[in-house]
């Protein structure tokens, strides 16, 4: 082991735990940690939130401290790009022409934010949200008074359109689909988050699509629809999906299907090659299905995964796919995947603002979305690694507590 050295690449939260784990785990060879940005791993979560709001900086996002990785001697290139990767030789290739060899090669790349396929898209004040730079660029627009025009009613548009509003940011939101959170929520749950909003002053557009950004001094000024509505804007954020970043990992020769192709372990095809993070497409043994996440609980299993294979320890335990989103006051947790449902629990009233939604696959959960309830997202969490069949009577009933359903 001694001898393996480690190549990762990526330093967001995936391949920064990943060297953090496998030092944890024993491994005493070298490792090299590869980031395209200029900083140390950190958490992106925070930047639709926190950092917008100026709440938090550079030190306080950081997975962890600069000493951290000298005292485990692990060497961080930052603002490195890994051009190529040579399977036959093992080596990884950077953009500035350095070679690095490897024995074990962890690839972390992430993915990159969907661009807006509309003329104007291109123009200053035009925003996507993937990076501290990212944030700290549309930070600087978020003014009070200033008109700023959200394209994607997704989680990470309205977590900034609550930090917009926070600001006191007149904010539309443009969706394409006739609700809000079409494609990962339920209708309970993208009513209640739409109404919230609403109530809060953000505006919403939907059902339309945007056909260009027109601009003034090289600058975006309108958002054009489809239906002809011209929406003067100062500012306009593009949170329309994101596309994994899997150009490497295809050009050298390893399999790619809207992610790298991983087994439980976070190995590619290429016994000497781990894929961890939202770049992968990963098996998920509970809905008998590949599927690619975008997650930190994601990213964080995925390391564990690598690294306990990597240093011979025995797998982590499988754990149920969960994800959250802060907004304004409201925390969402959200367990499970709502494949395959054929009926939807409400679990207290919306109107109060403390309310679940259980997904159900005849008597069993796939996916719970809870509202400012931590008991019935644990409860559902649990019940849902378990595979075990609940009553919708009792589900249903706030009065009986998530532990008497589960028993």
């Amino acid at each position: 082991m001694s001898r393996n050295r480690i190549v990762i690449v990526g330093a967001g939260h995936a391949g920064g735990s990943a060297a953090a784990l496998l030092r944890q785990y024993g491994h005493v060879g070298p490792i090299t940690l590869i980031g395209d940005e200029p900083y140390l791993p950190y958490q992106r979560p925070p930047l639709s939130k926190a950092w917008l709001k100026g709440e938090a900086g550079e030190e306080a996002l950081q997975l962890r401290p600069s000493e951290f990785y000298d005292t485990q001697s692990i060497v961080v290139r930052r603002g490195a790009v890994a051009a190529a990767i040579d399977r036959i030789a093992k080596t990884v290739v950077l953009s500035d022409g350095d070679t690095l060899p490897y024995d074990t090669l962890i690839l972390a790349t992430g993915a990159r934010a969907r661009s807006l396929p509309a003329p104007g898209a291109d123009l200053e004040g035009v925003h996507a949200l993937r990076t501290a730079d990212d944030a700290e660029a549309l930070k600087a627009h978020l003014i009070a008074g200033h008109r700023l025009i959200v394209v994607g009613g997704g989680y990470v548009g309205l977590e900034v359109a609550a930090s917009a509003r926070a600001l006191g940011v007149e904010v539309t939101v443009i969706e394409r689909e006739p609700r809000l959170l079409a494609r990962v929520a339920g209708e309970a749950l993208s009513g209640f988050f739409h109404a919230y909003h609403g109530a809060r002053g953000v505006r919403f557009v939907l059902g339309g699509a945007v056909t260009a950004i027109e601009g003034a001094d090289g600058r975006a000024a309108a958002v054009i629809l489809d239906h002809g509505e011209r929406l003067p804007c100062d500012t306009v954020l593009v949170g329309v999906g994101a596309i994994p970043n899997q150009e490497l990992a295809a050009q050298a020769g390893l399999a790619c299907q809207d992610g790298v192709v991983v087994n439980l372990a976070a190995r590619t095809e290429d016994p000497a090659i781990y894929a961890i993070g939202d770049v992968t497409r990963r098996p998920l043994p509970l809905y008998d299905r590949s599927f690619r996440l975008e997650s930190v609980p994601n990213a964080l299993e995925q390391a564990k995964q690598a690294a306990c294979d990597i240093t011979g320890r025995p797998p982590p335990a499988p754990e149920t796919p969960w994800f959250w989103s802060d907004q304004y006051d409201l925390k969402l947790q959200i367990a499970g995947l709502p494949f395959d449902v054929d009926h939807r629990v409400v679990r207290g009233d919306p109107s109060s603002g403390q309310f679940a939604v259980f997904h159900m696959k005849g008597d069993r959960i796939q996916a719970v979305e809870a509202v400012n309830s931590p008991a019935e997202f644990m409860g559902g969490r649990l019940l849902i690694g378990a595979g075990r069949p609940v009553s919708r009577e009792k589900l249903a009933d706030p009065a009986i507590s998530m532990k008497e359903v589960a028993a």
